[in-house]
């Protein structure tokens, strides 16, 4: 994986440099308009985990919207919190990670208690392999979205059903030409896509932001400002939709 980011950073670089070297932008360059780009604020509750992170930030824009990572230690109390809030766009079962600080196995009963209380949420990176959790999710393929899998149009094309939402991450995808071949695959098959961060560095974020803002502005892009991430987030960050101040050449935002 460590290659593939390193060769977005590389490309990412690249294609800044030739278009700043053109006098051109990369949305006139493709002929794009940019958008106010929707996003989500994405989030782990803590452990024991709580609501206080959810409020804390509804406090600072009540019409912040949610991604929460869901984990078996979820109590029914607190899932119902979070429902009440109606501020969540999306679930992240963390089912395909392995080996990593953040991996979640297959749980029928944090399945089902989520499936049942957020029925209009995304639900990313579920478990369909386990028999139980698939017996779950049988009547949700609709509103299941992959990312962590998500690398080449070729991952795309071996999901286990036919998506209608996934996640395009560029570094996931590695490079400039491998992120356009998956756009473009996701146009002409009726794909819907959306960003997420990678907690990138320097001009990284904005970059996606920028993307986000091209090709998928209207779809929970988890790439909130980053200040988000911080364990209380300053007051007049930028709401959403978020329309990127973009640099008038090259390929990258203002801070």
């Amino acid at each position: 994986m460590s290659r593939l980011y390193r060769r977005w950073a590389f490309d990412s670089a690249a294609l800044d440099l030739a278009l700043r070297q053109a006098g051109v932008s990369l949305h006139e360059r493709l002929g794009r308009e940019p958008a106010a780009m929707r996003y989500v604020c994405s989030l782990r509750l803590g452990e024991p985990p709580t609501i206080e992170p959810v409020t804390l930030r509804l406090e600072l824009d009540p019409t912040l919207r949610f991604k929460l990572d869901a984990v078996s230690s979820w109590t029914p109390a607190l899932i119902d919190e979070l429902a009440a809030t109606g501020a969540v766009d999306s679930i992240d079962f963390k089912a395909l990670y392995r080996g990593t600080t953040v991996d979640q196995s297959a749980d029928p009963v944090l399945y089902q208690r989520v499936v049942k209380a957020f029925p209009d949420a995304w639900l990313e990176d579920p478990d369909v392999v386990d028999p139980a959790t698939a017996e779950v999710l049988a009547d949700q393929h609709e509103r299941i979205t992959w990312d962590a899998n998500i690398h080449s149009v070729s991952d795309i094309e071996q999901l286990p059903f036919p998506p209608r939402m996934v996640n395009i991450k560029p570094s996931r995808l590695g490079g400039l030409r491998p992120l356009c071949v998956a756009y473009d695959h996701c146009a002409s098959s009726g794909i819907g896509a959306y960003g997420g961060g990678q907690s990138e560095l320097g001009p990284g974020r904005g970059q996606a932001q920028y993307l986000a803002s091209l090709f998928h502005p209207d779809t929970p892009n988890d790439l909130a400002p980053a200040d988000y991430n911080l364990a209380r987030p300053p007051a007049g960050l930028p709401g959403s939709p978020l329309l990127p101040n973009l640099d008038p050449v090259g390929f990258r935002t203002r801070p």
